[in-house]
């Protein structure tokens, strides 16, 4: 049964148009994360979801609890043809603090820790290079290191959230959007380097 996106109005769960890329996000809470990601121009679909744990069916109230291991993701389907991963990844780093460790600001707890899972090489070499780049920028401000966890997604499964999570703020315009962050913008970068 399809799962349309009450904004971008594409199933959130695909299939989606040929040569669509996902990348999966942690930044804290989901519900803010996704409206971040979904107003991007080039962006596909989005939709919430676990990852990065090792319970089977994951559920809200047990990733609450920590013991799954899992953190509150965003997938985000993307045209690069319209948005690049670099912009993607601008977002990302921007509208948290990847150095909070498990924690966003006043949400405390390892499913709420800065995650990025890759699909491709090239992606991966985006989310490394902006991440030390990123990183050095941090440092050089006071900041503690980056604590983002990176990671291929094939090492883990996506678990789509609970129907109520899916774009939370468009239901709940006034719900739940506290998003920590540095105030620092990740420096500009046209290419990936060797």
């Amino acid at each position: 049964m399809p799962e349309i996106h009450l904004t971008l109005g594409t199933d959130i769960r695909g299939p989606w148009p040929q040569g669509t890329q996902v990348l999966y996000f942690g930044m804290g809470c989901f519900w803010g994360a996704e409206k971040k990601l979904w107003v991007l121009p080039g962006v596909v679909s989005t939709a919430v979801g676990y990852m990065g744990g090792t319970a089977t069916q994951p559920t809200y109230p047990l990733v609450c609890t920590g013991a799954t291991g899992h953190s509150e993701i965003v997938l985000v389907a993307y045209d690069p043809n319209q948005i690049s991963e670099y912009e993607l990844l601008k977002c990302f780093w921007e509208n948290h603090d990847p150095t909070q460790g498990n924690r966003q600001g006043n949400d405390v707890g390892s499913q709420y820790r800065s995650a990025v899972y890759w699909t491709t090489p090239e992606q991966e070499n985006w989310v490394r290079q902006t991440r030390d780049a990123y990183n050095s920028l941090l440092e050089s401000k006071g900041f503690d290191s980056i604590t983002t966890e990176l990671a291929d997604a094939s090492k883990f499964k996506f678990w789509y959230a609970e129907e109520y999570h899916q774009q939370y703020l468009i239901k709940n315009p006034k719900g739940y959007d506290c998003h920590a962050h540095t105030g620092i913008l990740l420096p500009e970068m046209t290419a990936l380097s060797n």
